[in-house]
């Protein structure tokens, strides 16, 4: 999610509700902070936003899994979590800085044997994919640089099967996105991602706006149908 914004309600309401359903976790804990004591930009879903991700990858038995944006394996470790144990996850990292630190926190957490973090940019790395028949995955997660979010949708399509789940974060922007802003590439970029979802027979989707700890963002959760 986008940087917080000030409000004390949120950032409460947040804590109570991960307190009763998110118990600590030591391996997650331990990824947060060995995240920002490197230096990697403290923009990791909350703890229940990553609870959801894990919950919507069990609910979708979900035992091929591919992430656009890793940081520092905050939320990877949330989506591997769900994998069965010869389950697979790829994600795809820019920085890498930012994927040595997550393959620490993935092997810490127990995970390394099922999570392979590859470096570079992901219009380079998704090609690739495809050349290699790593899908048809069954749960994209994109969470990268917002500014390509429709040509990281049309890859996910490209990697997917009929009834592959694709969430999208961040795309709500605290609320900007619906105003039209040609100075603003993540806004453009994720205005962009919409209209494709909206005219692609092959996705059913919606979109919902959340405040919290992360401020007023939101994310897309869309089906590949028949």
């Amino acid at each position: 999610m986008t940087h917080p914004q000030p409000n004390p309600r949120w950032d409460e309401v947040d804590s109570y509700l991960t307190d009763l359903l998110v118990p600590a976790d030591e391996a997650l804990t331990a990824a947060l902070a060995d995240s920002a004591a490197a230096g990697l930009p403290e923009i990791a879903v909350a703890p229940n936003q990553g609870k959801l991700l894990n919950l919507l990858a069990q609910v979708q038995g979900a035992r091929r899994i591919l992430e656009i944006g890793t940081l520092g394996g905050y939320s990877t470790i949330w989506l591997a979590r769900a994998l069965p144990a010869d389950g697979r996850l790829i994600s795809l990292e820019y920085e890498p800085r930012h994927a040595e630190v997550a393959r620490a926190n993935l092997a810490r957490a127990g995970l390394a044997d099922r999570v392979e973090v590859r470096t570079g940019p992901a219009l380079d790395s998704l090609p690739r994919l495809a050349e290699e028949g790593a899908g048809p995955f069954d749960l994209v997660f994109v969470d990268a640089d917002k500014a390509n979010n429709p040509h990281y949708v049309a890859w996910a399509l490209k990697l997917s099967r009929p009834g592959t789940l694709l969430v999208v974060d961040n795309v709500v922007r605290g609320g900007r996105v619906a105003t039209e802003d040609p100075a603003d590439p993540a806004i453009t970029g994720t205005r962009a991602m919409f209209d494709l979802v909206a005219r692609e027979p092959r996705l059913d989707a919606t979109a919902i706006q959340t405040v919290g700890s992360k401020g007023h963002d939101g994310l897309l959760v869309a089906r590949v149908t028949n």
